[in-house]
């Protein structure tokens, strides 16, 4: 291969390679769907739970540690109780 030839495909590369980078760089400066959102935009919306409602769930969170807590107690009750053993006070 001639070496001017080898130095015109090269240059034919280089130019290739800028035209996709200038490509990618304007995209990237962009906000398209790959980009990160700004902080205003990634707030969480704030949904606001009425008084009755929270109250409803209050209720409910209680009745159910109520029932875990009274299954917790039956299943130490029936276990088999461990002997006392008392001990002499030190001092």
């Amino acid at each position: 291969m001639d070496t001017n030839r080898i130095i015109a495909d090269i240059d034919t590369e280089i130019s290739k390679l800028q035209q996709a980078r200038a490509l990618l760089s304007s995209v990237a400066t962009k906000k398209g769907p790959g980009r990160p959102k700004s902080a205003e935009a990634t707030k969480p919306n704030k949904k606001r739970m009425s008084a009755k409602r929270r109250a409803a769930i209050s209720a409910a969170m209680k009745a159910r540690w109520a029932k875990v807590k009274k299954a917790a107690k039956k299943a130490t009750k029936t276990a088999s109780p461990a002997k006392a053993v008392k001990t002499a006070p030190v001092g």
